[in-house]
């Protein structure tokens, strides 16, 4: 555990460092010493308000027993199997099936589920799910995908201001244009490789958590099958709006279009499903 936090931190600096070299380019010394302090005043602000953030991204609506008592009552069960504090739960009116977690501790999170999924899966299959998302709470990786969505939007726009308003080098002069465009493609896909390395990782940990929490190991492999096999025919505007986001869920929701689709943050659903099956023959 202490390995998996260590690594994370450092990945989650190499973002922050991203933002260093960012203003470094825009503004020269200046510029970078702003970016560093911009970059650490987002992880306070995202630490914060990052998953309110997320959740009105997509429109999530929260639920409760009287406005969904199945699915609201299933959440309830796992968290209480689990040990739990009960998350908030939220529904987004979207046809792709998918789900995730988010906020800064389990005291104060929350799962989202799309109504794509409710209506796609098997109450078996959904409790898989949503006890793959709790274990991302319980393994507290939540704040951890949040910031770092955070992060890569704010290193996407200012990769974009750098475009639009050009850089400077070291001694103030307006750098090259070529450059300006050079660092608005690789910083993007800077972030989204460290994203990438943040995200799958903790995917295998919370599938593994998830087959322990709902007791179940198959429900999960099941439910990610079904999953794989509808999603990608299936397009979800918000995460298309947010690509940065796209890690945050239990499957890829992105389109296989566009630079956003050349890196996927999750496992191959194929060895996902595998290890799932290896927990039952074990």
């Amino acid at each position: 555990m202490f390995g998996n936090w260590l690594k994370t931190s450092i990945l989650m600096a190499a973002i922050l460092a991203l933002f260093g070299i960012l203003g470094a380019f825009i503004g020269g010394k200046t510029g970078m010493l702003l970016a560093l302090l911009l970059g650490g005043g987002m992880n306070v602000f995202a630490y914060w308000f990052s998953d309110q953030m997320v959740l009105r991204m997509y429109n999530a609506q929260e639920v409760d027993a009287g406005s969904a008592p199945q699915f609201y009552g299933m959440v309830r069960e796992l968290a209480q199997r689990a040990g739990m504090p009960m998350p908030k739960v939220y529904l987004i009116d979207e046809a792709q099936p998918n789900a995730f977690a988010t906020g800064r501790n389990p005291e104060h999170a929350a799962v989202a589920a799309t109504t794509g999924i409710l209506q796609l899966l098997s109450a078996r299959e959904l409790r898989g799910v949503m006890a793959h998302e709790l274990a991302h709470v319980r393994h507290r990786d939540i704040l951890i995908s949040t910031i770092s969505a955070t992060m890569a939007g704010a290193i996407s726009a200012l990769a974009n201001f750098a475009v639009f308003f050009g850089g400077r080098d070291a001694d103030g002069r307006p750098s090259n244009p070529l450059a300006g465009v050079l660092v608005a493609v690789l910083a993007p896909l800077a972030a989204g490789l460290i994203q990438m390395a943040i995200s799958r990782a903790r995917e295998f940990e919370a599938d593994r958590g998830g087959a322990e929490i709902c007791g179940d190991p198959n429900a999960l492999a099941d439910a990610l099958m079904r999953i794989d096999a509808c999603a990608r025919g299936i397009s979800m505007a918000p995460a298309e709006a947010h690509p940065e986001t796209a890690q945050m869920m239990i499957m890829n929701p992105l389109s296989s279009g566009g630079i956003a689709g050349l890196f996927s943050t999750h496992p191959a659903t194929v060895e996902r499903v595998a290890r799932l099956r290896a927990m039952v023959r074990s």
